[in-house]
Protein backbone atom coordinates (compact mmCIF):
# COMPACT_ATOMS: atom_id res chain seq x y z
CA UNK A 1 0.00 0.00 0.00
CA UNK A 2 1.12 3.27 -1.35
CA UNK A 3 1.41 5.83 2.02
CA UNK A 4 2.60 9.75 1.62
CA UNK A 5 6.47 11.02 1.96
CA UNK A 6 5.56 12.25 5.70
CA UNK A 7 4.67 8.61 6.78
CA UNK A 8 7.48 7.79 4.64
CA UNK A 9 10.11 9.70 6.32
CA UNK A 10 8.63 8.33 9.87
CA UNK A 11 9.12 4.54 8.55
CA UNK A 12 12.15 4.77 7.44
CA UNK A 13 13.81 7.06 10.80
CA UNK A 14 12.03 4.08 12.77
CA UNK A 15 14.16 1.57 10.96
CA UNK A 16 17.03 3.35 11.12
CA UNK A 17 16.35 3.61 14.92
CA UNK A 18 15.60 -0.01 15.59
CA UNK A 19 18.87 -0.96 13.07
CA UNK A 20 21.07 1.19 15.68
CA UNK A 21 19.96 -0.09 18.93
CA UNK A 22 22.43 -2.46 20.70
CA UNK A 23 21.57 -4.72 23.59
CA UNK A 24 23.92 -4.98 26.62
CA UNK A 25 26.76 -5.92 25.27
CA UNK A 26 27.01 -3.28 22.40
CA UNK A 27 26.01 -5.53 19.75
CA UNK A 28 23.41 -4.67 17.53
CA UNK A 29 19.70 -5.77 18.11
CA UNK A 30 19.39 -6.51 14.90
CA UNK A 31 22.09 -8.23 12.76
CA UNK A 32 23.77 -6.50 9.87
CA UNK A 33 23.29 -9.19 7.79
CA UNK A 34 19.29 -8.75 8.75
CA UNK A 35 19.18 -4.88 8.46
CA UNK A 36 17.49 -5.24 5.23
CA UNK A 37 18.13 -1.84 2.36
CA UNK A 38 15.10 0.19 2.32
CA UNK A 39 13.79 0.65 -1.53
CA UNK A 40 12.01 3.97 -1.66
CA UNK A 41 10.00 3.47 -4.73
CA UNK A 42 7.83 6.56 -6.22
CA UNK A 43 6.93 9.25 -8.60
CA UNK A 44 10.06 11.79 -9.48
CA UNK A 45 10.08 15.05 -7.70
CA UNK A 46 8.19 14.10 -4.60
CA UNK A 47 10.77 14.93 -1.88
CA UNK A 48 12.88 11.37 -2.05
CA UNK A 49 15.89 13.35 -1.30
CA UNK A 50 14.54 16.08 1.31
CA UNK A 51 13.53 13.00 3.67
CA UNK A 52 16.94 11.56 3.64
CA UNK A 53 18.57 15.58 4.73
CA UNK A 54 15.62 15.55 7.16
CA UNK A 55 16.05 12.66 8.98
CA UNK A 56 19.91 12.93 9.22
CA UNK A 57 19.47 16.44 10.40
CA UNK A 58 16.79 14.92 13.08
CA UNK A 59 18.77 11.73 14.55
CA UNK A 60 22.14 12.89 14.33
CA UNK A 61 23.71 10.43 12.14
CA UNK A 62 26.12 11.13 8.84
CA UNK A 63 24.24 11.03 5.31
CA UNK A 64 26.15 10.14 1.81
CA UNK A 65 23.97 10.75 -1.29
CA UNK A 66 24.44 9.36 -4.84
CA UNK A 67 22.59 9.56 -7.88
CA UNK A 68 23.80 6.43 -8.70
CA UNK A 69 23.02 6.89 -12.87
CA UNK A 70 25.95 9.17 -12.93
CA UNK A 71 28.82 6.42 -12.01
CA UNK A 72 29.92 3.40 -13.82
CA UNK A 73 30.79 -0.11 -12.73
CA UNK A 74 34.37 1.06 -12.50
CA UNK A 75 33.56 3.72 -9.76
CA UNK A 76 30.99 1.58 -8.23
CA UNK A 77 33.01 -1.35 -7.57
CA UNK A 78 36.33 -0.06 -8.31
CA UNK A 79 39.25 -0.87 -10.46
CA UNK A 80 40.94 -4.65 -10.89
CA UNK A 81 44.45 -4.76 -9.88
CA UNK A 82 46.44 -7.82 -9.14
CA UNK A 83 47.04 -9.15 -6.04
CA UNK A 84 49.30 -12.17 -5.88
CA UNK A 85 48.87 -15.01 -2.83
CA UNK A 86 50.15 -18.48 -1.92
CA UNK A 87 48.09 -21.14 -1.79
CA UNK A 88 48.55 -25.02 -1.24
CA UNK A 89 52.44 -23.82 -1.67
CA UNK A 90 52.17 -22.41 -5.00
CA UNK A 91 51.69 -18.30 -5.71
CA UNK A 92 48.93 -17.65 -8.18
CA UNK A 93 47.94 -14.14 -9.01
CA UNK A 94 44.39 -13.02 -8.01
CA UNK A 95 42.43 -9.91 -8.91
CA UNK A 96 41.68 -7.33 -5.91
CA UNK A 97 39.86 -4.33 -6.83
CA UNK A 98 40.09 -1.08 -5.13
CA UNK A 99 37.83 0.51 -2.80
CA UNK A 100 35.05 1.71 -4.39
CA UNK A 101 34.40 6.02 -4.61
CA UNK A 102 31.04 5.53 -3.24
CA UNK A 103 32.15 3.44 -0.33
CA UNK A 104 35.38 5.58 0.52
CA UNK A 105 33.00 8.55 0.38
CA UNK A 106 31.44 6.63 3.53
CA UNK A 107 34.48 5.91 5.42
CA UNK A 108 35.58 9.41 4.50
CA UNK A 109 32.77 10.83 5.75
CA UNK A 110 33.48 8.82 9.58
CA UNK A 111 37.18 9.85 9.04
CA UNK A 112 36.49 13.91 8.84
CA UNK A 113 33.21 13.68 11.20
CA UNK A 114 33.96 11.61 13.69
CA UNK A 115 30.41 10.30 12.88
CA UNK A 116 30.62 6.28 12.82
CA UNK A 117 26.46 5.97 11.64
CA UNK A 118 24.58 7.34 9.04
CA UNK A 119 22.32 6.34 5.73
CA UNK A 120 24.09 6.27 1.96
CA UNK A 121 21.23 7.52 0.17
CA UNK A 122 21.43 5.99 -3.40
CA UNK A 123 19.21 7.66 -5.87
CA UNK A 124 17.91 6.58 -9.27
CA UNK A 125 18.42 2.63 -8.38
CA UNK A 126 16.41 0.91 -10.72
CA UNK A 127 17.59 2.73 -13.97
CA UNK A 128 21.26 2.16 -14.01
CA UNK A 129 22.92 1.15 -17.41
CA UNK A 130 23.13 -2.66 -18.36
CA UNK A 131 26.92 -2.69 -16.85
CA UNK A 132 25.86 -1.34 -13.53
CA UNK A 133 22.64 -2.97 -12.84
CA UNK A 134 24.38 -6.62 -11.42
CA UNK A 135 26.70 -4.56 -9.43
CA UNK A 136 24.02 -2.98 -7.90
CA UNK A 137 21.72 -5.57 -7.32
CA UNK A 138 24.53 -7.23 -5.74
CA UNK A 139 24.95 -4.21 -3.51
CA UNK A 140 21.41 -4.68 -1.96
CA UNK A 141 21.68 -8.76 -1.61
CA UNK A 142 25.14 -8.50 0.32
CA UNK A 143 25.93 -5.36 1.19
CA UNK A 144 29.13 -5.51 -0.91
CA UNK A 145 31.04 -3.51 -3.57
CA UNK A 146 33.86 -5.98 -5.38
CA UNK A 147 35.51 -7.49 -2.23
CA UNK A 148 34.19 -4.47 0.09
CA UNK A 149 31.75 -4.28 2.62
CA UNK A 150 29.70 -1.15 4.17
CA UNK A 151 30.90 -0.49 7.51
CA UNK A 152 28.68 -1.56 10.11
CA UNK A 153 25.96 0.93 11.58
CA UNK A 154 25.02 2.39 8.01
CA UNK A 155 21.63 2.23 6.41
CA UNK A 156 21.36 2.00 2.57
CA UNK A 157 17.94 3.67 1.21
CA UNK A 158 17.92 3.30 -2.39
CA UNK A 159 15.19 5.44 -4.19
CA UNK A 160 13.67 4.41 -7.55
CA UNK A 161 10.37 5.69 -10.03
CA UNK A 162 8.19 3.35 -10.95
CA UNK A 163 8.58 2.39 -15.17
CA UNK A 164 5.55 4.29 -16.15
CA UNK A 165 7.30 6.83 -14.77
CA UNK A 166 10.82 6.39 -16.14
CA UNK A 167 11.60 4.49 -19.88
CA UNK A 168 14.59 3.21 -18.36
CA UNK A 169 13.79 1.47 -14.96
CA UNK A 170 13.70 -1.64 -14.75
CA UNK A 171 11.99 -4.45 -12.33
CA UNK A 172 13.70 -6.00 -9.67
CA UNK A 173 13.57 -9.75 -9.75
CA UNK A 174 12.09 -11.47 -6.75
CA UNK A 175 15.55 -12.63 -5.04
CA UNK A 176 15.90 -8.79 -4.66
CA UNK A 177 12.95 -7.61 -3.60
CA UNK A 178 13.01 -10.67 -1.02
CA UNK A 179 15.94 -8.64 0.39
CA UNK A 180 14.99 -4.97 0.94
CA UNK A 181 12.46 -3.48 3.35
CA UNK A 182 10.16 -1.42 0.14
CA UNK A 183 7.91 1.59 0.69
CA UNK A 184 5.44 2.68 -2.06
CA UNK A 185 4.92 6.67 -1.67
CA UNK A 186 2.91 8.98 -3.72
CA UNK A 187 2.58 12.40 -3.81
CA UNK A 188 0.18 14.04 -1.08
CA UNK A 189 -0.81 17.92 -1.26
CA UNK A 190 -2.08 18.27 2.04
CA UNK A 191 1.78 17.02 3.26
CA UNK A 192 3.37 18.93 0.72
CA UNK A 193 1.41 22.37 2.22
CA UNK A 194 2.62 21.63 5.43
CA UNK A 195 6.16 21.35 4.35
CA UNK A 196 6.12 24.32 2.15
CA UNK A 197 4.49 26.62 4.95
CA UNK A 198 7.57 25.37 6.87
CA UNK A 199 10.06 25.78 4.16
CA UNK A 200 8.77 29.15 3.88
CA UNK A 201 8.09 28.84 0.12
CA UNK A 202 6.42 31.71 -2.13
CA UNK A 203 2.58 32.70 -0.62
CA UNK A 204 1.59 32.42 -4.39
CA UNK A 205 2.39 29.15 -5.13
CA UNK A 206 1.18 27.61 -2.00
CA UNK A 207 -2.38 29.71 -2.71
CA UNK A 208 -2.68 28.82 -6.30
CA UNK A 209 -2.40 24.95 -5.43
CA UNK A 210 -4.66 25.29 -2.97
CA UNK A 211 -7.71 26.33 -5.65
CA UNK A 212 -5.96 24.33 -8.19
CA UNK A 213 -5.02 21.06 -6.26
CA UNK A 214 -4.99 19.19 -9.41
CA UNK A 215 -1.79 20.48 -10.61
CA UNK A 216 -0.26 20.23 -7.88
CA UNK A 217 1.86 16.89 -9.51
CA UNK A 218 0.81 15.89 -13.00
CA UNK A 219 2.90 14.05 -16.03
CA UNK A 220 1.09 13.22 -19.05
CA UNK A 221 3.09 11.48 -22.21
CA UNK A 222 2.11 13.60 -24.81
CA UNK A 223 2.96 13.33 -28.51
CA UNK A 224 5.31 15.66 -28.12
CA UNK A 225 7.12 13.88 -25.01
CA UNK A 226 6.38 13.94 -21.78
CA UNK A 227 4.52 17.03 -19.73
CA UNK A 228 4.82 17.07 -15.96
CA UNK A 229 4.76 19.51 -12.79
CA UNK A 230 6.06 17.94 -9.74
CA UNK A 231 6.69 19.18 -5.83
CA UNK A 232 10.12 19.99 -6.78
CA UNK A 233 9.70 21.90 -9.81
CA UNK A 234 7.43 23.83 -7.69
CA UNK A 235 9.38 24.07 -4.32
CA UNK A 236 12.58 25.08 -7.05
CA UNK A 237 9.96 27.50 -8.75
CA UNK A 238 9.09 29.39 -5.38
CA UNK A 239 12.96 29.95 -4.71
CA UNK A 240 13.42 31.76 -8.17
CA UNK A 241 10.06 34.17 -7.89
CA UNK A 242 11.62 35.03 -3.92
CA UNK A 243 15.29 35.76 -5.97
CA UNK A 244 13.63 37.62 -8.85
CA UNK A 245 11.35 40.04 -6.33
CA UNK A 246 14.30 40.72 -4.24
CA UNK A 247 16.01 42.00 -7.68
CA UNK A 248 12.48 43.49 -8.94
CA UNK A 249 12.49 41.44 -11.79
CA UNK A 250 9.00 39.44 -13.33
CA UNK A 251 8.77 35.75 -13.48
CA UNK A 252 6.69 35.52 -16.96
CA UNK A 253 5.39 32.21 -18.65
CA UNK A 254 8.01 31.69 -20.21
CA UNK A 255 10.55 31.51 -17.26
CA UNK A 256 7.43 29.73 -15.10
CA UNK A 257 7.84 27.15 -17.50
CA UNK A 258 11.34 26.31 -17.31
CA UNK A 259 10.27 24.70 -14.08
CA UNK A 260 6.72 23.27 -14.90
CA UNK A 261 7.11 21.50 -18.05
CA UNK A 262 3.29 21.66 -18.97
CA UNK A 263 2.09 24.62 -20.72
CA UNK A 264 -1.28 25.21 -19.94
CA UNK A 265 -0.60 25.03 -15.59
CA UNK A 266 2.55 27.56 -16.58
CA UNK A 267 -0.05 29.40 -18.48
CA UNK A 268 -2.59 29.56 -15.63
CA UNK A 269 -0.09 29.88 -12.42
CA UNK A 270 1.56 32.99 -15.09
CA UNK A 271 -1.97 35.00 -14.96
CA UNK A 272 -2.16 33.60 -11.47
CA UNK A 273 0.74 35.07 -10.13
CA UNK A 274 -0.66 38.79 -11.68
CA UNK A 275 -3.33 38.19 -9.66
CA UNK A 276 -1.52 37.59 -6.67
CA UNK A 277 0.45 40.88 -7.27
CA UNK A 278 -2.14 42.91 -8.23
CA UNK A 279 -4.55 41.50 -5.05
CA UNK A 280 -0.97 42.75 -2.93
CA UNK A 281 -1.13 46.20 -4.35
CA UNK A 282 -5.52 46.29 -4.11
CA UNK A 283 -5.70 45.17 -0.87
CA UNK A 284 -2.49 46.72 0.92
CA UNK A 285 -1.47 44.08 3.08
CA UNK A 286 0.98 46.01 4.93
CA UNK A 287 -1.63 47.97 5.54
CA UNK A 288 -3.99 45.42 7.12
CA UNK A 289 -1.20 43.94 9.53
CA UNK A 290 -0.54 47.15 10.71
CA UNK A 291 -4.09 47.77 11.10
CA UNK A 292 -4.61 50.55 9.05
CA UNK A 293 -6.76 49.65 5.90
CA UNK A 294 -9.42 51.46 4.21
CA UNK A 295 -13.15 50.68 4.02
CA UNK A 296 -13.05 50.10 0.95
CA UNK A 297 -10.71 47.11 1.06
CA UNK A 298 -13.23 45.76 3.01
CA UNK A 299 -16.19 46.29 0.06
CA UNK A 300 -14.15 44.77 -1.98
CA UNK A 301 -13.52 41.36 -0.27
CA UNK A 302 -16.87 41.18 0.67
CA UNK A 303 -18.02 41.38 -2.69
CA UNK A 304 -15.25 39.36 -4.23
CA UNK A 305 -15.50 35.80 -5.87
CA UNK A 306 -14.87 32.93 -3.46
CA UNK A 307 -11.48 32.64 -5.47
CA UNK A 308 -10.09 36.04 -5.16
CA UNK A 309 -11.26 36.06 -1.16
CA UNK A 310 -8.65 32.44 -0.74
CA UNK A 311 -5.84 34.29 -2.42
CA UNK A 312 -6.44 37.36 -0.51
CA UNK A 313 -6.51 34.88 2.53
CA UNK A 314 -3.37 33.19 1.23
CA UNK A 315 -1.58 36.62 1.21
CA UNK A 316 -2.29 36.95 4.72
CA UNK A 317 -1.23 33.66 6.15
CA UNK A 318 2.11 33.85 3.80
CA UNK A 319 3.18 37.12 5.34
CA UNK A 320 1.76 35.61 8.90
CA UNK A 321 4.07 32.29 8.42
CA UNK A 322 6.59 34.84 7.72
CA UNK A 323 6.76 37.15 10.94
CA UNK A 324 5.69 34.24 13.10
CA UNK A 325 9.21 32.19 11.21
CA UNK A 326 11.45 35.41 12.01
CA UNK A 327 10.10 35.32 15.82
CA UNK A 328 10.80 31.63 16.38
CA UNK A 329 14.03 32.23 14.34
CA UNK A 330 15.19 34.83 16.50
CA UNK A 331 13.81 33.05 20.19
CA UNK A 332 16.22 30.03 19.04
CA UNK A 333 19.30 32.53 18.59
CA UNK A 334 18.03 33.89 21.59
CA UNK A 335 18.25 30.78 23.74
CA UNK A 336 21.50 29.66 22.04
CA UNK A 337 23.58 33.28 22.83
CA UNK A 338 22.13 32.70 26.33
CA UNK A 339 23.73 28.85 26.28
CA UNK A 340 27.26 30.50 25.19
CA UNK A 341 27.07 33.35 27.52
CA UNK A 342 26.28 31.37 30.64
CA UNK A 343 29.07 28.66 28.88
CA UNK A 344 31.55 31.72 28.48
CA UNK A 345 30.63 32.84 32.50
CA UNK A 346 31.66 29.25 34.08
CA UNK A 347 35.13 29.63 32.42
CA UNK A 348 35.58 32.92 32.92
CA UNK A 349 35.02 31.67 36.70
CA UNK A 350 37.01 28.77 36.71
CA UNK A 351 39.83 30.84 35.18
CA UNK A 352 39.95 33.07 37.57
CA UNK A 353 39.61 30.45 40.54
CA UNK A 354 43.06 28.97 38.97
CA UNK A 355 44.69 32.14 39.22
CA UNK A 356 47.37 33.62 41.41
CA UNK A 357 46.86 33.19 45.29
CA UNK A 358 46.86 36.54 45.52
CA UNK A 359 44.47 37.55 43.11
CA UNK A 360 46.06 39.93 41.26
CA UNK A 361 45.95 37.67 38.00
CA UNK A 362 42.66 38.41 35.93
CA UNK A 363 40.94 35.85 33.12
CA UNK A 364 41.47 36.87 29.67
CA UNK A 365 38.32 37.17 28.49
CA UNK A 366 38.24 37.72 24.48
CA UNK A 367 40.89 34.51 24.16
CA UNK A 368 37.87 32.12 26.31
CA UNK A 369 35.27 33.52 24.34
CA UNK A 370 36.73 33.13 21.30
CA UNK A 371 36.98 29.53 22.21
CA UNK A 372 33.44 29.08 22.24
CA UNK A 373 33.10 31.08 18.78
CA UNK A 374 36.05 28.45 17.41
CA UNK A 375 33.62 25.26 18.95
CA UNK A 376 30.71 26.58 17.18
CA UNK A 377 32.30 26.89 13.92
CA UNK A 378 33.65 23.47 14.22
CA UNK A 379 30.67 22.33 14.90
CA UNK A 380 29.30 23.96 12.04
CA UNK A 381 32.17 22.06 9.67
CA UNK A 382 31.48 19.02 10.90
CA UNK A 383 27.57 19.16 10.68
CA UNK A 384 27.59 20.41 7.21
CA UNK A 385 30.32 17.85 6.08
CA UNK A 386 27.96 14.82 7.94
CA UNK A 387 24.86 16.36 5.93
CA UNK A 388 23.16 17.19 9.01
CA UNK A 389 22.46 20.73 8.26
CA UNK A 390 19.07 22.20 7.04
CA UNK A 391 19.47 25.56 5.89
CA UNK A 392 17.95 26.67 8.70
CA UNK A 393 20.11 25.21 11.46
CA UNK A 394 23.21 26.93 9.28
CA UNK A 395 21.75 29.67 9.04
CA UNK A 396 21.05 30.02 12.98
CA UNK A 397 24.74 28.58 13.58
CA UNK A 398 26.13 31.24 11.53
CA UNK A 399 24.06 33.83 13.27
CA UNK A 400 25.28 32.65 16.73
CA UNK A 401 28.85 32.84 15.65
CA UNK A 402 28.27 36.71 13.94
CA UNK A 403 26.69 37.48 17.88
CA UNK A 404 29.45 36.26 19.11
CA UNK A 405 31.92 38.01 17.08
CA UNK A 406 30.54 41.34 17.86
CA UNK A 407 30.81 40.50 21.61
CA UNK A 408 34.67 40.12 21.32
CA UNK A 409 34.76 43.45 18.91
CA UNK A 410 33.11 44.76 21.99
CA UNK A 411 35.31 43.32 24.47
CA UNK A 412 38.33 44.98 22.20
CA UNK A 413 37.01 48.18 22.28
CA UNK A 414 36.43 48.36 25.94
CA UNK A 415 40.48 47.10 26.44
CA UNK A 416 42.84 49.90 27.52
CA UNK A 417 46.73 49.73 26.41
CA UNK A 418 45.91 46.06 25.87
CA UNK A 419 44.77 45.45 29.49
CA UNK A 420 42.46 42.56 29.46
CA UNK A 421 38.94 43.42 30.88
CA UNK A 422 37.92 41.95 34.96
CA UNK A 423 35.01 39.17 34.69
CA UNK A 424 32.62 41.74 35.60
CA UNK A 425 33.71 44.05 32.57
CA UNK A 426 33.74 41.32 30.23
CA UNK A 427 30.33 40.15 31.40
CA UNK A 428 29.01 44.12 31.25
CA UNK A 429 29.74 43.72 27.54
CA UNK A 430 28.27 40.24 27.10
CA UNK A 431 25.04 41.22 28.92
CA UNK A 432 24.54 44.51 26.48
CA UNK A 433 25.30 42.38 23.69
CA UNK A 434 22.20 39.50 24.45
CA UNK A 435 20.16 42.33 25.99
CA UNK A 436 20.15 43.73 21.98
CA UNK A 437 19.08 40.29 20.98
CA UNK A 438 16.27 39.84 23.44
CA UNK A 439 14.72 43.24 22.58
CA UNK A 440 15.22 42.07 19.14
CA UNK A 441 12.91 39.01 19.83
CA UNK A 442 10.19 40.95 22.16
CA UNK A 443 10.21 43.67 19.48
CA UNK A 444 9.03 40.63 16.75
CA UNK A 445 7.12 38.66 18.78
CA UNK A 446 5.22 42.27 19.68
CA UNK A 447 4.74 43.16 16.07
CA UNK A 448 3.80 39.99 15.33
CA UNK A 449 1.12 39.86 17.56
CA UNK A 450 -0.25 42.97 16.37
CA UNK A 451 -0.31 41.83 12.77
CA UNK A 452 -2.25 38.35 14.30
CA UNK A 453 -4.73 40.70 16.28
CA UNK A 454 -4.70 43.53 13.34
CA UNK A 455 -5.48 40.10 10.33
CA UNK A 456 -8.11 38.85 12.46
CA UNK A 457 -9.94 41.98 12.62
CA UNK A 458 -9.68 42.88 9.15
CA UNK A 459 -11.26 39.64 8.27
CA UNK A 460 -14.50 39.50 10.90
CA UNK A 461 -14.78 43.36 9.61
CA UNK A 462 -14.91 41.99 5.84
CA UNK A 463 -16.00 38.54 6.27
CA UNK A 464 -17.62 37.59 9.79
CA UNK A 465 -17.74 34.81 10.64
CA UNK A 466 -18.35 32.20 7.54
CA UNK A 467 -16.37 29.42 6.13
CA UNK A 468 -13.77 31.13 4.63
CA UNK A 469 -12.90 32.35 8.77
CA UNK A 470 -13.45 28.97 9.18
CA UNK A 471 -10.49 28.04 6.71
CA UNK A 472 -8.36 30.84 7.54
CA UNK A 473 -8.37 29.55 11.47
CA UNK A 474 -7.70 26.16 10.11
CA UNK A 475 -4.28 27.86 8.11
CA UNK A 476 -3.02 29.14 10.95
CA UNK A 477 -3.72 25.92 13.10
CA UNK A 478 -1.90 24.09 10.10
CA UNK A 479 1.05 26.37 9.90
CA UNK A 480 4.33 25.30 11.73
CA UNK A 481 5.36 28.98 12.30
CA UNK A 482 2.12 30.18 12.60
CA UNK A 483 0.75 27.53 15.25
CA UNK A 484 4.47 27.68 16.78
CA UNK A 485 3.64 31.87 17.63
CA UNK A 486 -0.07 31.34 18.70
CA UNK A 487 1.25 28.51 21.24
CA UNK A 488 4.21 30.74 22.43
CA UNK A 489 2.22 34.01 22.53
CA UNK A 490 -1.19 33.46 22.45
CA UNK A 491 -3.62 35.37 20.29
CA UNK A 492 -7.53 36.09 21.88
CA UNK A 493 -8.63 36.02 18.34
CA UNK A 494 -7.33 32.46 17.17
CA UNK A 495 -8.82 31.42 20.49
CA UNK A 496 -12.04 32.85 20.50
CA UNK A 497 -12.44 31.64 16.58
CA UNK A 498 -10.81 27.92 17.66
CA UNK A 499 -12.99 27.52 20.31
CA UNK A 500 -16.61 28.36 18.22
CA UNK A 501 -15.50 25.96 15.77
CA UNK A 502 -14.72 23.30 18.36
CA UNK A 503 -18.08 24.17 19.73
CA UNK A 504 -19.54 24.07 16.20
CA UNK A 505 -17.50 20.43 15.58
CA UNK A 506 -19.22 18.84 18.49
CA UNK A 507 -22.92 20.18 18.11
CA UNK A 508 -22.64 18.71 14.71
CA UNK A 509 -21.49 15.26 15.80
CA UNK A 510 -24.53 15.40 18.50
CA UNK A 511 -26.66 16.00 15.91
CA UNK A 512 -25.41 13.47 13.36
CA UNK A 513 -25.51 10.98 16.69
CA UNK A 514 -29.15 12.04 17.22
CA UNK A 515 -30.40 11.59 13.28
Amino acid sequence: MAMNIKQAKQQIEDTLRAYLTKDELGNYLIPTIRQRPVLLMGPPGIGKTQIMEQIAADTGVGLVAYTITHHTRQSAIGLPYIEHRTYDGQEVPITEYTMSEILASVYDLMEQTGVREGILFLDEINCVSETLAPVMLQFLQCKTFGNRSMPEGWLIVAAGNPPEYNRSAREFDVVTLDRVKRIDVEEDFGVWKEYARARGLHGAVISYLEIKKENFYRLENTQDGMRFATARGWEDLSELILAYENLDLRVDRTVIEQYIQMPEIAKDFAAYLDLYYKYQRTYHVEEVLSGSWEKVALTQLRSAPFDEKLSVMGLLVSRLSELAGQTRRQEALSDAVFADLKTFRGRLEVAQEGGDSDSTRQPEPLPLLDGIAEERRRQWKRAAAAGQLSKERKEQIQREIQVLEEIMDGLREKEEDGKALCREEAMDVARAAMGAVSDRRQALADRTGECFDNTFRFLEEALGQGQEMVMFVTEITAGADTSWFVENFGCEAYYRHNKELLFDDVRARIRRELE
